[in-house]
């Protein structure tokens, strides 16, 4: 690496628990290594990322990510973003309300993300996302999918897997830890982690601005500012009947992927968040539905899933609509 860099390492710090490091070079230069060994395993994606990032800089002209300086098949050497901080870790500490507009310009930047590459991305990889498999044990409980709701769902897949116009250079797992912001001023936002990206449709990204990921019990707040972004440059954002049924696809397809975790999360102990945060999920991806009157009979069935969990689940029972926004998932 210090051939290709041109300069000596003098100073390496780990970012446990990943397999990346904060290099100090002997030019003064910062710079951030990752690589593909570690307890969270990347082979073969810093190549993927690299290739984005390169995307982005040299072939579209935006700066929303950092710079690469180097890579190799296995590693990538690019441009330190200190003294931004992850925007998860800022929500964390002190709630969402101190932090909107950082949040709003994560919206952004994710949004201009798919404006910029929409229709140029024709040689890049597609992206892996759901559905991999329906859930397992529902059949049994009485909530298979079936029926028109089945129906549906194959129609929602179908929706994202022919994006047309909306074909764009989707991140990947688009959630507040993978955006470094400014602490003070100006939030100056970049995205990272772009391991997981690839071509798709672009309303994947907006996911998790509706429906709760891995991080929180709630979520909300930013989604029209995403759209607004994203419409500067896919004109069919503007229509409110693409975008919606999109949307609503997108919403649905990740809480079934979530869905398939009740197994696990059945052997937890009462009280564990996480049940209520599928819960939490479950009706959030079908609330977008309803308010965009689409996929009614995917979103019905939804509905019906979180009642059976919520009486299975006597600690799950609660109002997640009285959820704060960005409530933290505790475990």
């Amino acid at each position: 690496m210090e051939s290709v860099l041109g300069a000596r390492v003098v100073d390496w710090v780990p970012v446990r628990p990943w397999a990346v490091a904060r290099v100090l070079l002997d030019d003064g230069r910062r710079v951030v290594v990752k690589g593909d060994r570690g307890v969270h395993r990347t082979a073969g994606r810093p190549e993927r990322e690299a290739a984005a990032l390169r995307l982005l800089a040299e072939g579209l002209g935006v700066v929303v990510a950092p710079g690469v300086l180097a890579a190799g098949s296995s590693w990538v050497v690019m441009e330190d973003l200190s003294p931004r901080v992850a925007l998860d870790g800022l929500i964390r500490r002190d709630g969402v309300g101190p932090h909107r507009g950082r949040l709003e310009a994560f919206a952004r930047v994710l949004g201009t993300l798919g404006a910029v590459s929409a229709g140029r991305v024709s040689s890049f990889g597609p992206r892996e996302w759901p559905p991999a498999g329906l859930p397992a044990g529902l059949l049994e409980a009485g909530v298979a999918l079936e029926g028109a709701a089945l129906r549906e769902f194959g129609l929602a897949v179908g929706v994202l897997a022919e994006p047309g116009p909306f074909e764009a250079l989707s991140h990947g797992d688009a959630e507040a830890n993978n955006v470094l912001v400014c602490a003070l001023g100006e939030p100056d936002e970049r995205l990272i982690d772009f391991e997981l990206s690839g071509r798709a449709h672009a309303v994947l990204d907006a996911v998790g601005f509706h429906v709760p990921g891995p991080a929180w019990m709630a979520v909300g707040g930013a989604g029209e500012v995403y759209r607004r972004a994203l419409a500067a440059g896919v004109a069919q954002a503007e229509d409110d009947r693409v975008y919606g049924e999109a949307l609503g696809a997108a919403c649905l397809m990740w809480a079934v992927a979530r869905l398939r975790r009740w197994p696990v999360l059945d052997g937890r102990p009462a009280g564990d968040d996480s049940r209520v945060q599928l819960v939490s999920t479950l009706e959030a991806a079908a609330g977008v539905a309803q308010v965009w009157r689409v996929w009614p009979a995917l979103s019905g069935w939804a509905w019906r899933v979180s009642a059976w969990l919520r009486r299975r689940w006597a600690d799950a029972d609660v109002d997640v609509a009285a959820l704060a926004p960005y409530t933290v998932r505790r475990g």
